[in-house]
């Protein structure tokens, strides 16, 4: 009894040891890598968008998730194939959007149910064996709207396919990792409270898994009982190898010691926060194709707003090379802090201005050229501000022109709703393209830590 009594302390004090290392060091990581899933995922999700091989889903924005939930598997006739893509894609991008947005990670709230969600999100699409010929409907009909893109692409286009499937590929076996361990973890803590209630119950009791399901159920009722578990607790406790199977477990969930490792290669601070600046010089000629759409609905509105004579007057100012009156629009929009509807006045024809401006900032910073040998010749600290402050720029126009993009459509009449041209696609494009500069500063600020560990703890970098 008293051996019984010091296993299970030694077994809670490993456990609760191990959380800390988990929530400490392997869940953020496991954060980290689903964010750049996602952000690999958001890429070809907007690309199939703009190809027009899904529609966009009118109800995406207003789904309410309370749970991860994996979208349908289910096969699909040729008939409905557009309608179930359009959906499936939608809602498999609001779920990995809440995932890494607003889901706790920490040991406590990802129990055993909450980390199979997870698992069956990253094995929703197999990206690993994306084939035509997989057996999985979902893979099959991505890997056929992959290819249907890649013929005939631009090479920026084919660079975004390119880095978003290496982002998806290099993602999953550490994804699978972290969960491997999450999952070890999660599974000797219950069985721990498996041994709440079996120390309760006789001795002959507390050896039948049918006698421990019953008793744990009245004991925790609305908790799953999982029987693999429970022979697992009659066996570590009761069989002959009992002894073997506990010393495993405990070696199993013991930490290993945060030794110094050799020192490694040295990185290239540098070369990430460049590859961040570049994808959002990638988006200049996103936003040149959204300015000249703008441009375009404009048109249809003030055609709309303007009487003969006001249309007339404008007529005149331009001949007279005067300067037109500003064009101005009370937009409405959500603010994603606070959760609350917002209205702005946009002065729309400065708006334009600022536009093509960051546009001609922008396009510069793509290029792997001249502009990219002056970013090599910046010290990483103004890197980091120039990334920093045209991550907050870009923020702010896409917010802008979403709203403006709502506008259009409320405030043109109905038989002229389909002369305005909406800015959805590029709109996600634009926002994956945030996310994956946001990624290369998160990844940019991860290895200056771990430098700065390494300093602390008296280890240099290679090569000092």
């Amino acid at each position: 009894m008293a051996e019984e009594s010091d296993y299970l302390q030694t077994l809670d004090a490993a456990l609760k040891e191990r959380a800390e290392w988990l929530e400490r060091s392997e869940l953020p990581k496991l954060k980290e890598e689903l964010r750049m899933y996602h952000t690999g995922f958001a890429s070809l999700y907007n690309l199939y968008l703009k190809k027009g091989l899904i529609h966009e889903d009118p109800y995406k924005q207003e789904a309410k998730i309370a749970e991860l939930e994996v979208p349908s598997a289910a096969g699909f006739s040729d008939a409905e194939k557009m309608e179930q893509l359009t959906q499936r894609l939608a809602n498999y991008d609001n779920q990995l959007d809440f995932l890494v947005n607003f889901y706790p990670f920490n040991p406590d709230y990802l129990n055993l149910d909450r980390i199979k969600r997870i698992l069956g999100l990253v094995r929703y699409i197999d990206w690993v064996n994306l084939s035509p010929d997989s057996q999985n409907p979902m893979t099959r009909a991505v890997a056929e709207m992959t290819n249907l893109i890649k013929v005939g692409a631009e090479p920026l286009t084919m660079s975004v396919i390119s880095e978003s499937l290496v982002h998806l590929n290099k993602s999953n076996a550490p994804i699978m990792g972290y969960l491997k361990v999450l999952t070890e973890y999660r599974r000797e803590l219950y069985k721990l409270e498996l041994r709440d209630v079996t120390g309760g119950m006789s001795k002959s009791d507390a050896a039948n898994p049918s006698q421990i399901k019953k008793a744990f159920l009245q004991a925790k009722s609305g908790t799953p009982f999982y029987p693999d578990l429970a022979e697992e607790v009659v066996k570590e406790d009761n069989s002959p190898e009992g002894p073997t199977l506990r010393d495993d477990v405990l070696k199993k969930l013991k930490v290993a010691d945060n030794k110094p490792k050799a020192a490694k290669v040295q990185i290239s601070f540098k070369s990430i926060l460049i590859e961040g600046i570049q994808t959002l010089g990638g988006t200049a000629q996103t936003f040149t194709d959204i300015a000249g759409k703008l441009d375009e609905n404009e048109i249809v509105l003030e055609n709309k707003k303007k009487s003969f004579l006001q249309k007339i007057k404008k007529l005149l100012q331009q001949m007279l090379n005067k300067e037109p009156e500003p064009v101005i629009y009370d937009v409405e929009y959500m603010d994603p802090v606070k959760a609350v509807n917002v209205r702005e006045r946009i002065n729309f024809s400065a708006f334009r201005g600022d536009l093509d401006r960051k546009i001609r900032t922008l396009t510069p910073m793509a290029s792997r050229g001249g502009a990219a040998s002056k970013l090599e010749s910046m010290q990483e600290e103004q890197l980091t501000g120039f990334l920093e402050r045209n991550i907050r720029e870009v923020q702010s126009m896409h917010k802008t022109l979403t709203a403006l993009d709502e506008f259009f459509k409320a405030e043109v009449d109905k038989e002229d709703r389909d002369k305005i041209k909406g800015i959805k696609p590029e709109l996600g494009t634009i926002k994956n393209a945030i996310l994956r500069a946001n990624s290369k500063r998160h990844e940019y600020s991860a290895q200056k830590e771990e430098e700065e560990q390494l300093k602390r703890l008296g280890v240099g970098p290679a090569g000092t």
